[in-house]
C-alpha cells in the first residue's frame, strides 16, 4: 500500500472519530476511536510489511539483474574472443588454402611441361624406330654402341685410377692426422723422433 493511501485512511479514521464523538456518547466514541485506531494500526502494519516485502523483492530483483548483467558481459566477452579466434583461424586456413592452391598450380604447370617433353620424346623415339625398321640407322647405332662401350671402359679405367689416388690421399691424410696427434701430445722442448717429422 502506498504512503498516500495510508495517510488518506488515517485522515478518514480521524474524521470518523470526530464524527462519532459529535453524534454519540463518550463511551461509544472511545470504543469507535479505539476501533479506528486499531484498524489504522493494522493498516499501518500491513503497509509496513508490504513495503518491507517490496524492498526485499526489489533487492532480490536487483541482485538477479546484476548477476544477469555480469553473465551477459561474460558471455559477450567470450563471444568476442571466440569470434576473434574464429577469424584468425579462418585467415590461417585461407592462407594455407592459397598456398596449397599455388603449389597445386605450380605442380600442374610442371606436369604439363613434363607431358610436353614426354610427347616430344615419344615422337623422337617413333622416328628412331621408323629409321631402325628401315635399316638405314642400324650400322650407325652399332657404331655408336661400340663407341659408348669404349668410352665406358675408358671411364671405368679412369675411375679405378681415381679411386687408387683417393685411397693414397686418404692414407696420407691418416698419416698426417696421426703425426699431428703425436705433435700435440708431445711435451714442448722434446725432440721429435718420428721418421715422418719434417721441420717446417
Amino acid at each position: 500500500m502506498k504512503p498516500r493511501e495510508i495517510i488518506i485512511l488515517l485522515l478518514a479514521a480521524a474524521f470518523g472519530a470526530i464524527a462519532i464523538v459529535t453524534w454519540s456518547g463518550e463511551e461509544e466514541a472511545k470504543a469507535q476511536a479505539a476501533k479506528f485506531k486499531q484498524q489504522a494500526e493494522e493498516v499501518t502494519a500491513k503497509a509496513k510489511a508490504d513495503q518491507e516485502k517490496a524492498a526485499k523483492d526489489f533487492a532480490a530483483l536487483k541482485t538477479a539483474a546484476d548477476a544477469a548483467s555480469k553473465q551477459a558481459a561474460a558471455d559477450l566477452a567470450k563471444a568476442k574472443d571466440d569470434a576473434v579466434k574464429a577469424t584468425a583461424q579462418l585467415k590461417s586456413d585461407l592462407a594455407a588454402a592459397k598456398e596449397e592452391a599455388a603449389k597445386a598450380s605450380k605442380k600442374a604447370a610442371e606436369l604439363e611441361k613434363a607431358k610436353a617433353a614426354a610427347d616430344a620424346r615419344v615422337n623422337e623415339l617413333n622416328a628412331e624406330l621408323a629409321n631402325l625398321r628401315n635399316g638405314s640407322e642400324l650400322k650407325e647405332a652399332i657404331a655408336q654402341r661400340k663407341k659408348a662401350e669404349a668410352d665406358l671402359e675408358a671411364a671405368s679405367a679412369a675411375l679405378r685410377e681415381a679411386n687408387a689416388k683417393l685411397a693414397a690421399a686418404l692414407a696420407r691424410i691418416a698419416e698426417l692426422e696421426e703425426e699431428n696427434r703425436r705433435l700435440r701430445e708431445q711435451p714442448r722442448g722434446t725432440p721429435n723422433t718420428s721418421p715422418n717429422y719434417r721441420v717446417l
